[in-house]
């Protein structure tokens, strides 16, 4: 299939890098970058096929090019993609703090891939490990058995491989990604599971928790609500943006209980906005099971 287009005017305030570049793992991604010229550039394994995506704004009406079989489905996709089915307005402030969040993130809106499989597998990545190590296992296994993209940059991006043939990996190749055998069990037991149909169901898998769940609901269905207990950084981020001294998991959700409905979307805004901790002492080492 040649190059498809389609036009979009959103009707409201629009940052698109705040909005997908939570869907960039790493600067070295090959299923998402950006394009001198600021457009976007994603490459997803759709239900048609594989297919490519780039958008780009000239300030009210967006632009989005498509390539291959799943260029149609992509399109159809975008404005969800770029949060056209939220609702940022059911967020009400109850502090001086989160208004002027509020304030800062206007344009941030929270969009969906409606890609859950491609949501979770680098969420299983990033297990309690340092996001270089993961993303460094992510390049590896998409650029390995993903397949060129389709359209005018198959020399540089990748269509992630779809879900069945992450199974037939052979284990070799996953220690050679670095990625030890607990984390690939777990993405090799999940391939059992339709995702995406259950996505509220994720935690039955073996491996995937609270966590795990939120990484990949927030991105593939635009949830909300969901918060990542768990995570090493936020719960201290939370903490002292709100509140001004980090907190752990239970804290966190003692904070956040007021916004019930609308947690997640408090963290996305304390994440690009919120007060950033001091650096002290040696950061997290990234490991290398290829060494192993």
């Amino acid at each position: 299939m040649g190059e498809v287009t389609r036009t979009w005017s959103p009707g409201f305030v629009l940052d698109i890098r705040a909005t997908v570049g939570l869907h960039r793992r790493g600067s070295g991604d090959p299923t998402f970058t950006y394009g001198r010229d600021g457009s976007v550039w994603r490459a997803v394994h759709t239900p048609d096929g594989p297919g490519t995506l780039t958008i780009r704004s000239d300030g009210t009406t967006i632009t989005g090019r498509a390539w291959g079989p799943g260029a149609d489905w992509l399109l159809g996709q975008m404005p969800d993609f770029l949060g056209a089915q939220d609702n940022p307005q059911e967020l009400v402030p109850r502090d001086d703090v989160v208004a002027e969040l509020v304030r800062r993130s206007d344009g941030l809106r929270l969009g969906r891939t409606d890609r859950v499989w491609e949501a979770l597998v680098p969420a299983i990545l990033e297990q309690k490990v340092v996001g270089a190590e993961a993303f460094r296992a992510w390049r590896y296994l998409v650029r390995k058995f993903g397949e060129p993209a389709p359209g005018p940059v198959p020399d540089t991006m990748r269509v992630p491989p779809p879900q069945r043939e992450w199974a037939r990996i052979p284990s070799w190749e996953w220690h050679r990604s670095g990625i030890e055998p607990v984390r690939m069990r777990t993405i090799r037991g999940a391939t059992a599971m339709d995702v995406e149909r259950h996505h509220d169901r994720l935690t039955v898998l073996r491996g995937v928790g609270r966590w795990t769940e939120a990484e990949a609901r927030s991105r593939a269905v635009g949830d909300p609500d969901v918060v990542n207990v768990g995570d090493y950084h936020i719960p201290k981020l939370v903490g002292l943006t709100l509140i001004g001294e980090p907190v752990d998991d239970n804290g966190m959700l003692e904070l956040l209980e007021p916004y019930a409905g609308q947690r997640q979307r408090v963290i996305r805004m304390v994440a690009r906005h919120g007060v950033r901790p001091e650096r002290h002492g040696p950061r997290m080492t990234v490991r290398d099971y290829r060494e192993f």
